[in-house]
């Protein structure tokens, strides 16, 4: 019993290790600005990362005193974890499969189309009804701002290449095919291509405007959380795959303590 019980104890350690980096890669999601704008978005891993951390910590204490029940508890909270990450990463790896970025000629920088993104980004994330708060947000956000400290010449930003973020390359300034003249990153004159996009109509060099209204900055907004998910998809993946070898091992050191148990109270009755 004392020798399932620490393995199990040791196991459960290390899922409690494994909670770190899912909280932490949560904490790293919420504080990006797109998603201070996605609020529904914000927390999920976190919350999931500390509830790892808890049921972990109930197995570990249940294993290190011996509470049977205790550990059952935690066999059956962990798996339903495990399934629920399992879930996640599908639906994260499904709805970030598609991209909407496409390469412009004589720019470093891409742009962005709304309909690359999948059908249920788009739905949750870019209908009208959440997009006019998102919009908002991202408009006190210091994205645009930003670009007329770091860059001061037309060359200077079309050389950006991957330094211009998405959010920053569909919202901050007009399509390329627009055709509009630079004055600074945020202030456009003159388009030769009104027709040349939708967007080329919507845009506005108020600085609360922008392209804030423009199917560009929404397929910006979705091809940030495409970039981020798919780090984070990285370290959930190293976790889950962690975590499910933790939990088969304890499942199977959880089984051999109660045959041990059932045993030593079979020899204690037949003695």
């Amino acid at each position: 019993m004392a020798v399932s019980n620490n393995v199990t104890s040791v196991l459960n350690l290390i899922a409690l290790l494994c909670s770190i980096p899912i909280i932490a890669s949560g904490i790293w999601l919420a504080s990006k600005p797109d998603n201070e704008c996605i609020h529904w978005l914000r927390w999920p891993i976190v919350f999931l990362g500390a509830a790892v951390l808890l049921v972990s910590l109930a197995g570990f204490i249940g294993a290190y005193k011996n509470k049977q029940g205790l550990l059952a508890v935690y066999l059956v909270f962990m798996a339903l974890l495990i399934v629920i990450l399992l879930v996640l990463l599908v639906l994260a790896f499904v709805v970030t499969r598609n991209s909407g970025a496409y390469s412009v000629t004589g720019r470093g920088f891409v742009e962005y189309r709304l309909a690359g993104y999948s059908e249920w980004l788009r739905d949750h994330v870019t209908d009208s009804g959440s997009w006019a708060r998102i919009r908002v947000c991202l408009a006190e956000s210091e994205s645009c701002p930003k670009l007329n400290q770091e860059y001061i010449t037309a060359d200077q930003l079309f050389a950006a290449g991957g330094n211009l973020s998405p959010i920053q390359s569909g919202c901050c300034k007009p399509p390329t095919i627009c055709g509009y003249q630079y004055i600074n990153p945020t202030t456009w004159i003159s388009p030769s291509n009104m027709l040349g996009d939708q967007d080329c109509i919507l845009w506005n060099n108020d600085q609360t405007q922008l392209c804030y209204n423009c199917d560009s900055c929404k397929a910006g907004l979705l091809g940030n959380l495409r970039h981020e998910w798919r780090k984070v998809n990285v370290i959930l993946i190293i976790a889950v795959i962690v975590l499910i070898f933790v939990y088969l091992i304890a499942c199977s050191a959880f089984r051999n303590a109660q045959t041990e148990d059932i045993f030593r109270r079979y020899k204690q009755g037949w003695a």
